[in-house]
C-alpha cells in the first residue's frame, strides 16, 4: 500500500536504477525481505582520524544493540540524501558536520524473522572537533575508535556489527575512498 504524498515521514521507494517509483511507510519498507528504498550512512571522524561508531538503541526493530557507523537513516518524501544525512547527524549526535559524498551501493539483509533492509544507500563522511551529545532514544553507546582496533574487532566479532556497516567499511578501505585510512 502506498502512503499519501503529503505524509513527510514516508520513505522513498526506488527501482534498481535508483529512480523514484513511490513512497511508503518505514514499517512497510522493512517487512519480510524489504521493499527497495533510499537510505544513507555517515562516517564521522575526529581530528585524530578515529571513527565514531555507535551501538544502536535496544528499541530498534532491526539490529538493536549492534555496533554500526556514526549515523544512518532514510531521506523522507521531498528530501535529498545529503540534507537528510545532515538532519540525522544533528538529531542523533547534536553536531553539525560538513558531509562529503563517497559512493552509493545496493544491499539487502534479513534480520532474523523480524524484517529486512533492502536499500540503495548513499555513503557520506565528515570530520568534527565538536563534542558529541548522543540521543539516548537512538543510541545506546558510542565511541571513537582507531582503524587498527576496528579491524581487530571486525575480524573477531563481526556478528556484533550491522551488515551495512561491514559492507560499506570494506568498500571504503578497498577502493581507498579516504586516503588517511591507509
Amino acid at each position: 500500500m502506498m502512503g499519501s504524498h503529503t505524509d513527510k515521514q514516508l520513505l522513498i521507494l526506488v527501482d534498481a536504477s535508483d529512480d523514484v517509483i513511490g513512497y511508503d511507510t518505514r514499517k512497510a519498507c522493512h517487512r519480510n525481505h524489504g521493499t527497495l528504498h533510499r537510505a544513507f550512512s555517515v562516517f564521522i571522524f575526529n581530528e585524530k582520524k578515529k571513527l565514531l561508531i555507535q551501538k544502536r538503541s535496544s528499541t530498534k526493530q532491526l539490529w538493536p544493540l549492534f555496533w554500526s557507523n556514526s549515523v544512518c537513516g532514510h531521506p523522507y518524501y521531498g528530501e535529498d540524501c545529503h540534507d537528510a544525512a545532515r538532519r540525522r547527524v544533528k538529531e542523533e549526535l547534536s553536531i553539525d558536520v560538513n558531509l562529503k559524498y563517497l559512493f552509493k551501493m545496493r544491499y539487502q539483509a534479513d534480520f532474523n524473522n523480524i524484517g529486512s533492509e533492502n536499500e540503495i544507500c548513499y555513503v557520506f563522511w565528515g570530520e568534527t572537533k565538536d563534542a558529541v551529545k548522543a540521543n539516548a532514544d537512538e543510541i545506546d553507546d558510542w565511541k571513537y575508535i582507531d582503524t587498527p582496533r576496528l579491524h581487530a574487532l571486525l575480524s573477531v566479532q563481526p556478528d556484533q556489527f550491522t551488515p551495512w556497516f561491514i559492507l560499506e567499511w570494506n568498500l571504503i578501505r578497498k577502493e581507498n575512498y579516504l586516503d588517511f585510512l591507509k
